[in-house]
């Protein structure tokens, strides 16, 4: 492929590098081209199919465990217990793939953005080709509304202005200038003399030479790195992946450690003692996991989707929750993506108005078409103007240059139909608006002679009228004030004298400036301010000027007066290091290029953040692949960004985030609350075991036994707990450190204090039976009813971490007080089925045994609700601010 930095160069150097002309290039010379450089498009992901969906299920570490778990039963013999664990693995593929499955069939497939049609000359003469076919050297002529194809270095531009948003983040429109040379290093959002593939032509026309096509574009190079850059892991998967580690190292250890016991001190033989571990390590292993954990992740979607949040993996559900520091898009995320009119000033005041997007609802407060000064303002801004903007049905739809469609939306806010406006004026004349002049007026013919209308830079149009010193020096500085409020500012100036057609006007009236701005979108101050409070840093990343992207950060509580905003130019000259400490002072980074937005990410990651990264746009795509969760928008971002990411925002406001980290903090609580049922459960089974092989005892329970309960009373019960409602002031509390495991000290000390109660009672028990000359079976029998009572108690106290049992309604979670009672019903119904009586070993017990049992198995409620209070009255409860 054909090298050169096309905006370094002359367009003359540009051509002879490329070896064509502005007559373009001979068909047989671009046949060779297409055949050595390839089709001008971008490479495509597969499509994602159901197979891999359901593969992805089974990529987790615990799911090895358990896998591993089976395979040793099965090739012992034990092919319930093998059975069991193949059930649970597949019944947890199928709720996470049904879940991703239906994410996925939401989603639309990466867009071929170079897919258009586009004019070229060939063999001197213009012809219209499909983009794909271009080469580097062919020259291209593209006028209003058009897609760029490729990247041109322009060879020519009339009044031309393009949306460069999806590839830099600039909300304005760009105007171009084919004769502009840098002085030194740029962004791409900063060369003005090149077009780039995928954005669009919204005023002007353009002729400009190909010098790059494909995955040489910048689009190209986005597209590349997006490809092959690895996703980052979620909060949740990293998690898991130590605490699966931990369950493995401390199950099989402490199974070995009984076994080797049995054999040294209980004459246990080699062969008895490996069945033993065998089944200590399948019965503690908690295979209900993966599946509590899929109905936990799966409740959060359906939740997060009644809040706008699409999840397309469900591992990502908890990732806003856990998440510690968000970076932003501005341009579509945190504003509307749609330039309009905010402030009118005129020589006598200023007004405010209201009303949002390209949508003429709103007013001027306390202005109407009575009011000359700002009719006059309003007529001019219609007058010299190209957009178009009608009403088809209840539908709004416009067209043309955004700066022409937010003026003729004011004009209709006053009431100016401009059919009827240009009824009474007849175009006789117009100079466009180039880079080089920075000003545009129309000339009309009427009653008085010629009438222009013009708009510009204020410094460029005041210079055409006819102001004193100090009336001139006093709307500079007017101007100045509201260009630092974050508003675009044109001024407007009208005059009815007989002028040169086609000169630069003179002696016009000032008639004032039109203030412009990008809306914020509504909640988002409140989202912002929700962020920090629940102890979230969040950063505006941007394509925008420094000024406007710091006065809207400060308008929406981002930054602060006295922050400055980081450049794209001021970042290239940081090592990592230096990002990383500067990730937690800098709250906006301005003139962002896409691959800077990713070395942002890697540094925050760096220094120890969990990341969060929003965006709408093909530039923010490295940096939503990089994220531990990326979160695109779904109704105007591109194609591009929605395949980076894990999370996609439906409506594109910024506050649907906010609802999204409470849900994924709801979330991660219920898989904490499932583990921690599930692991002080497994471990009461393994001590109440291990205390049988220390003592010399027979064991209290058989393995089915075991599996039974770990079917029944936790394999129901688990799931029930993934539907608890969310506790009050979770988004009061700081993030969790990205450091932290879910195995933390504090679950380490409620399993241990849990499941020695539970096996200590439930051995105590056993042992009196034995003494008092109950057969085995009949002793199983009780400390079996007595493990059913300790689960359906205990679930009470995994509700909550802090929180104490008896303050917690059991009719706040209907389908936790179903799950629990259809537990307990079926464990009674496996005590008088014959067939159950038989697998189980049950029988019916006495009213009298009912009662003691139900009574010992409120001890399980003392340790864990004296922990709750020593821990509120430690202040080691949950963080909060």
């Amino acid at each position: 492929m054909i090298q050169i930095k096309a905006h370094e160069e002359t367009k003359e150097n540009v051509f002879e590098a490329l070896g064509s002309s502005e007559r373009g290039l001979a068909s047989e010379e671009a046949g060779r081209r297409l055949e050595e450089y390839g089709k001008n498009a971008l490479p495509t992901r597969k499509p994602v199919t159901l197979f891999s969906i359901i593969l992805h299920q089974f990529k987790s570490p615990l799911i090895y465990v358990l896998g591993v778990a089976g395979l040793i039963a099965f090739l012992m013999g034990d092919t319930t217990d093998a059975g069991f664990i193949a059930v649970v693995l597949m019944l947890n593929a199928l709720i996470g793939s049904w879940q991703e499955f239906r994410a996925e069939k939401g989603m639309k497939a990466l867009e071929k953005f170079l897919h258009i049609q586009t004019r070229v000359y060939r063999d001197g003469a213009v012809e219209t080709l499909d983009a794909e076919n271009l080469v580097p050297g062919d020259v291209v002529v593209l006028e209003s509304g058009q897609r760029v194809p490729a990247d041109l270095r322009l060879i020519s531009a009339t009044g031309l202005e393009i949306n460069e948003s999806m590839l830099t983040g600039e909300s304005l429109a760009v105007a171009k200038d084919a004769r502009w040379m840098p002085d030194g290093p740029t962004t791409v959002g900063d060369r003005l003399n090149m077009a780039f593939a995928g954005t669009t032509v919204v005023k002007g026309r353009l002729k400009g030479v190909v010098a790059s096509t494909g995955l040489n574009t910048e689009l190209g190079r986005l597209a590349d790195t997006v490809m092959s850059t690895a996703a980052g892991k979620a909060p949740l998967q990293i998690r898991m992946e130590k605490f699966a580690r931990m369950v493995a190292i401390v199950v099989v250890g402490m199974a070995i450690l009984v076994g080797l016991v049995g054999v040294f001190f209980q004459g246990y033989s080699w062969a008895d003692a490996f069945m033993l571990v065998v089944a200590l390590s399948v019965a503690a292993i908690p295979e209900g996991l993966p599946v509590g954990m899929t109905v936990a992740l799966s409740v959060a979607t359906s939740r997060m989707a009644a809040r706008n949040v699409i999840v397309r993996r469900l591992e990502a559900v908890e990732g806003l929750g856990s998440c510690t520091y968000i970076a932003t898009d501005k341009t579509g995320t945190l504003t509307v993506n749609a330039l309009t009119v905010a402030k009118l000033v005129t020589p006598r005041g200023r007004f405010d108005v209201s009303g949002e997007g390209f949508v003429p609802n709103g007013s001027v407060s306390g202005a109407s078409l009575d009011d000359e000064d700002v009719s006059a303002l309003a007529l001019a801004g219609l007058l010299c103007n190209e957009a178009t903007l009608e009403k088809e049905g209840d539908e709004w739809t416009h067209l043309g240059d955004p700066t022409d469609v937010a003026l003729h939306v004011l004009a209709e806010k006053l009431g100016m139909n401009r059919a009827e406006v240009l009824a009474s004026y007849s175009k006789v004349s117009e100079i466009p608006f180039e880079p080089e002049i920075r000003y545009a007026a129309t000339f009309f013919e009427g009653p008085r002679g010629t009438f222009a209308a013009v708009k510009g830079a204020p410094e460029r149009v005041l210079d055409m009228c006819g102001l004193g010193e100090s009336e001139h020096q006093d709307a500079l500085e007017e101007a100045e004030s509201l260009a630092k409020g974050g508003y675009r500012v044109i001024a407007l100036a009208s005059g009815a004298e007989e002028f040169a057609l086609g000169a630069e006007p003179q002696t016009l009236k000032f008639l004032g400036y039109v203030g412009m701005i990008d809306p914020l979108r509504l909640g988002v101050i409140e989202a912002i301010a929700q962020c920090h409070h629940a102890g979230l840093q969040v950063a505006m990343v941007t394509g925008d000027h420094p000024e406007t992207a710091l006065a809207i950060a400060r308008d929406m509580g981002i930054a602060k007066e006295g922050d400055r905003a980081l450049t794209g130019l001021e970042l290239e000259a940081k090592t990592p290091e230096e990002l990383g400490a500067l990730v937690g002072k800098v709250h906006v980074f301005a003139r962002v290029a896409p691959e800077q937005k990713l070395q942002l990410v890697r540094a925050a990651k760096a220094a120890g953040h969990l990341v969060a990264v929003t965006g709408d746009g093909v530039n923010d795509a490295p940096a939503l692949q990089e994220a531990n969760i990326g979160v695109a928008m779904g109704k105007d971002g591109t194609d591009v960004a929605r395949e980076a990411s894990e999370l996609v925002i439906t409506d594109d406001n910024f506050a649907s985030i906010v609802g999204g980290v409470e849900e994924g903090r709801i979330a991660y609580d219920n898989i904490r609350k499932v583990i921690y049922l599930l692991i002080s459960t497994g471990a009461a089974e393994l001590m109440l075991i291990g205390l049988a092989v220390f003592l010399g005892t027979p064991l209290p329970l058989v393995p089915v036994q075991i599996l039974w309960m770990n079917l029944v009373t936790n394999g129901i019960q688990d799931v029930a707990l993934a539907f608890e409602p969310g506790e009050k002031g979770v988004m009061n509390r700081k993030p969790r450190d990205p450091s932290e495991r879910i195995f933390d000290r504090l679950m380490i000390e409620r399993v241990i204090a849990g499941a020695a109660v539970m096996a200590g009672v439930s051995f105590g028990l056993f042992y009196y039976l034995l003494e008092k000359g109950y057969p085995e079976a009949e002793a199983r029998n009780l400390v079996l009813l007595m493990m059913v009572f300790f689960e359906c108690v205990h679930i009470g106290n995994c509700r909550s971490e802090y929180t104490s049992a008896f303050k917690l309604s059991p009719f706040r979670a209907p389908i936790l007080l179903a799950g629990t009672t259809l537990a307990f019903s079926l464990h009674v119904a496996a005590m008088h089925i014959p067939f159950l009586q038989g697998v189980l070993q049950t029988q019916p017990v006495s009213a009298e045994w009912w009662l003691i049992l139900a009574g010992l198995s409120l001890t399980i409620l003392v340790p864990i609700e004296v922990h709750k209070w020593w821990l509120s009255r430690s202040n080691t409860s949950p963080p909060v601010h």
